[in-house]
């Protein structure tokens, strides 16, 4: 039998898990009721939906998405999504719109609200204003009843039966809803303009894929020295400036500045395995007679694929065939070029 301790322990325990337990299925019970929120997004769609992206995507103007509350949360990462995508796009804050900000709105511009219940006073006040500026109307709305589904000129219904809140309150599936259709606009404007992977790149030039498609050679090689010796300079002098340089490789010049050879960190332990003495050894001893080169103006990804298909860690670089720099693997690395 246990002792006294031994069952405080044991109902501490089984407390606990059983906390652990409700926690989890509390968890689940949020992802079922959004998720099932998300699938029913599907059955809305119709004349309205099309209708609004073809107008958004015939505008010589922006997209002006606003919302009051976390639906004007959700406005702002609708238009960060929107203008990566090839969509000009502005955030304006309902309250901020009626106390100056609604001279953002342009007449060649399409102004889209977001609203669950499509009759916050903001909005009650926001959309006349629009409405008399002449701008086209787009209500994503959880209310297709409501004072800006009546008055918009196309209507998203973003609406959802529960939310997952446990009081049916707090914006949860509602907001998720949002979120779903404003990217389901996106895709389908990026479906009409043909926007392309370059054309991604070219709207996120720090991102991971643009700096695949866009860095050069010459924008990473350009930020080492240049290490280099001639054929003659004896082996002590070729590990300094090896050294001094800390690329792992130095290129062997000829009197024209042509590169001859190369001379890398394993280079110059195989040497030291192979020689009991290197004073009279010199950098054309222990080269390598043919090294990898790629051209400075060459894209930096296809540096990362001559550095894998030849099991190397760094590339001298050359310029009209002369020496002109050493690109490293660390430098791919450090870029996010994977």
């Amino acid at each position: 039998m246990p002792g006294l301790f031994e069952l405080y322990l044991l109902i501490i325990r089984f407390a606990a898990e059983l906390d652990f337990l409700s926690i989890i299925e509390n968890a689940r019970r949020t992802i079922r009721l959004q998720a099932g929120a998300v699938a029913g997004l599907e059955t809305y769609l119709g004349e309205d939906f099309a209708r609004a992206v073809e107008v958004i995507s015939a505008s010589r103007g922006r997209l002006i998405v606003s919302g009051i509350g976390k639906s004007a949360i959700v406005a702002q990462k609708i238009v960060a999504t929107l203008n990566s995508t090839g969509t000009p796009s502005i955030f304006m804050h309902a309250a901020d719109a009626i106390h100056g900000d609604l001279g953002i709105v342009q007449p060649d511009d399409v102004v889209m609200i977001l609203s669950k219940s499509g009759s916050s006073p903001e909005i009650k006040f926001l959309v006349p204003l629009v409405k008399q500026m002449g701008n086209q109307l787009i209500a994503l709305v959880g209310d297709t009843g409501s004072f800006l589904a009546q008055n918009a000129h196309f209507i998203i219904n973003s609406s959802v039966d529960q939310e997952a809140c446990p009081n049916n309150l707090a914006p949860t599936s509602s907001t998720t809803a949002q979120m779903v259709m404003g990217d389901a606009m996106a895709v389908c404007l990026m479906e009409i303009r043909g926007f392309k992977p370059d054309d991604f790149a070219r709207y996120h030039p720090g991102g991971a894929l643009g700096k695949k498609l866009f860095m050069r050679v010459e924008d990473l090689s350009g930020i080492h020295s240049r290490p280099a010796v001639a054929a003659g300079t004896p082996v002590k002098e070729v590990i300094i400036e090896i050294t001094r340089h800390r690329l792992g490789t130095v290129a062997v010049l000829d009197d024209q500045g042509a590169i001859t050879g190369i001379i890398t960190d394993g280079d110059i332990r195989r040497m030291m395995e192979k020689h009991a003495s290197i004073e009279s050894l010199k950098a054309e001893d222990i080269m390598g007679r043919a090294p990898r080169t790629i051209n400075h103006d060459s894209m930096a990804a296809e540096a990362l694929g001559m550095m894998r298909n030849n099991n190397v860690n760094q590339l001298l670089v050359t310029d009209n065939g002369k020496y002109a720099g050493v690109i490293h693997l660390q430098d791919l690395l450090r870029e996010g070029i994977l």
